[in-house]
């Protein structure tokens, strides 16, 4: 048995952690809100979360970070991308010297600009061991035991302890040795994921749906190639693996916020009527600072971060899309 640490307890973390315990390991949570700290531990479910979910009677929780990490040689980092630097930080002293930190949180720091296995690496002790995990995981659907595949990414030793210790007979672990775009691909494609929902919302069809995932996956690659990473990491789980599962399944928040802004609601109407961080919001400010930065041409990202900050209508958005000059598929 892994004595692991979930930091962080949305839908994602519960998922995790739950999945682990039955799996048994002992597996205690850390949450900021204490009514999930006692939801969790007197009536073994999260409601706020991930509700209609009884949880594994072995998960604990508690509000104390340091409780949460004492002796724990797995930790997984699943708080909201915004909040990992403020949270890891303070988690920091109480970190095990030979732990294994599994960055579970799909996003970018908006400030920074950062991955968030790059934002780890500065808030925690030296040497600490970090890998990334990402993939096509609803959490609702990994909390169901539903067969479930994702890609787990850092240097060879920490890589391996990390599919070891995640790897569950529904929950197959590959391993991978291209953090940035794993990390990347899991992260833009909810700023792609937006934008299918609002295609969604505007009761558009098919067509323009393939038409986005394609040209977003191409968009996801050549940001992740300019800043790092292999074009073969975005064909698999963490890419269009990832890109599919959030542009088309309904479990999707960044694609429901989407439909959301397609019906003519606006950002803070959405989020005013939502517990759950939609992590696509964030990410495409980001990711258009990024491709600025990096002379990348991000057109679909740009777009929906003016419909999200701007206030720009959703047809008109798609109507400049269209109406971009001609060009080659492939660019070489």
């Amino acid at each position: 048995m892994t004595r692991i640490a979930a930091i962080g307890a949305g839908s994602w973390g519960t998922a995790l952690a739950n999945m682990l315990a039955v799996k048994g390991d002992p597996v205690i949570m850390w949450a900021y809100e204490a009514e999930v700290v006692e939801q969790i531990n007197r009536r073994h479910c999260n409601e706020t979360f991930l509700p209609d979910a009884p949880l594994h009677p072995g998960l604990t929780a508690t509000g104390s970070l340091a409780q949460a990490l004492d002796g724990a040689e797995v930790v997984i980092s699943a708080a909201p991308s915004h909040a990992v630097r403020r949270v890891m930080k303070e988690a920091a002293p109480a970190l095990e010297p030979a732990a294994l930190v599994l960055s579970a949180s799909k996003g970018l720091e908006a400030d920074g600009l950062k991955r968030m296995t790059q934002v780890l690496a500065e808030v925690l002790p030296p040497r600490t061991a970090i890998v990334a995990l990402s993939g096509p995981t609803f959490a609702r659907e990994v909390y169901q035991q539903q067969p479930t595949a994702c890609a787990v990414a850092g240097d060879d030793d920490a890589t391996g302890r990390g599919q070891d210790a995640m790897s569950t007979p529904f929950f197959r672990v590959y391993r991978n040795d291209d953090p940035i775009g794993v990390e990347l691909g899991g992260a833009l494609k909810n700023v792609i994921a937006i934008a299918a929902g609002i295609l969604e919302g505007l009761g558009l069809g098919n067509n323009p749906r393939a038409a986005l995932i394609t040209r977003g996956l191409a968009e996801i690659t050549r940001l992740g190639v300019a800043m790092g990473a292999r074009p073969q990491t975005f064909a698999g789980l963490a890419g269009i693996g990832d890109l599919v599962l959030t542009a088309t399944g309904p479990l999707s928040r960044n694609r429901s916020l989407g439909e959301a802004l397609g019906r003519g609601e606006s950002l803070a109407e959405i989020q005013a009527k939502r517990v759950s961080v939609a992590e696509g919001v964030g990410t495409a400010r980001a990711a258009v600072a990024l491709g600025d930065k990096l002379g990348v041409e991000l057109p679909i990202a740009r777009e929906v971060s003016r419909v999200l900050f701007e206030g720009k209508p959703a047809r008109q958005a798609i109507g400049e899309l269209m109406g971009r000059p001609p060009t080659a598929e492939v660019r070489t």
